[in-house]
């Protein structure tokens, strides 16, 4: 699993820093960066989403998806325990914006992409799980955090995000066995298959968007990266190898846990009227380093999950 994912990381790596020296050199802009995002969170997530559902009804698809639901719910619950007890208010400013990037991942953007490419469909489809549970989390305890209160008029603005449309579309195709006609469901392969390449773009031109030598001398965002990429991940191993969680949906977990933090900190930032230049350079930063730490954390849980 280890050379799997380091292998792959390396070529999501080199599309990146491609998309890195596009934006620097200004071949793409700002609204480039965005329509791309755009695309890639309305089109081409939903499109693979529902894609892998495509497939013959297995109960034991359905009880690992349960199993899914239930990692992925714990691994928040053990991401949050940390960051609150690691991240204290006292002399940080910022302290709220820490918690938040120290919690959520980008288990869409980094996530599926990388998942798709080591566990295949499978994967995916059991990572539907755990951004399920992302966005119930951060529009009920992210929301908190930046704003100090939770209304239920917001839980719906995340509960009807493409994810989560896309993932309840593909759950009831899947259970009522459903099937797209094969000319549509090739067409929405095509469209799925650009899931990595845009996915990197998308981070590799949000990198080149930050100051990184500011990101450097900030000490903050050293120890929001470590809670992130290092001890969160390694607890939710532990939590994994503890209760003998099937292989699969370990890893799945356990890669939706290790990836960066979410870009969603940043959008819910501005948004909100938060430190949004300090939401995207904990982004950018965690994002670089995440391409060696992914590795790294799955190397360690190689000897735990069998």
């Amino acid at each position: 699993m280890f050379l799997l994912i380091f292998n792959q990381l390396l070529k999501m790596l080199i599309i990146m820093i491609l998309a890195f020296a596009c934006y620097r050199l200004k071949i793409v802009s700002q609204e480039g960066n965005r329509s791309i995002s755009n695309l890639l969170l309305m089109i081409v997530n939903p499109c693979l989403i529902i894609t892998v559902y495509q497939t013959d009804y297995d109960a034991r698809l359905v009880r690992g998806l349960l199993t899914a639901f239930a990692a992925a719910f714990a691994a928040h619950i053990i991401a949050i325990l940390i960051a609150r007890f690691l991240v204290p208010e006292k002399n940080n400013p910022n302290y709220y914006l820490d918690r938040f990037g120290s919690i959520y991942s980008n288990c869409g953007f980094i996530g599926i992409p990388l998942i798709y490419s080591v566990l295949g469909n499978e994967g995916v489809f059991y990572l539907t799980a755990y951004m399920t549970m992302f966005n119930l989390f951060t529009w009920t305890h992210g929301l908190s955090l930046l704003e100090n209160k939770f209304s239920l008029r917001q839980l719906k603005e995340g509960l009807l995000s493409p994810m989560i449309l896309a993932t309840c579309a593909a759950l009831l195709l899947f259970f009522a066995q459903l099937r797209i006609p094969a000319a549509v469901l090739d067409s929405m392969d095509y469209i799925a298959d650009m899931n990595t390449p845009l996915a990197m773009m998308v981070a590799g031109f949000s990198v080149a968007q930050a100051d990184l030598k500011k990101i450097f001398g900030h000490l903050h965002i050293y120890w929001v990266s470590f809670l992130k990429l290092i001890a969160v991940p390694l607890a939710v191993t532990v939590f994994l190898y503890l209760l003998r969680i099937d292989h699969d949906i370990a890893y799945t977990t356990l890669i939706a846990a290790s990836c960066p933090t979410a870009t969603t900190m940043t959008m819910m930032s501005i948004r909100y009227k938060r430190n949004y230049t300090y939401a995207s350079e904990i982004f950018a930063f965690t994002t670089v380093l995440s391409m060696v730490t992914i590795p790294f954390v799955t190397f360690i849980a190689g000897f735990l999950i069998k």
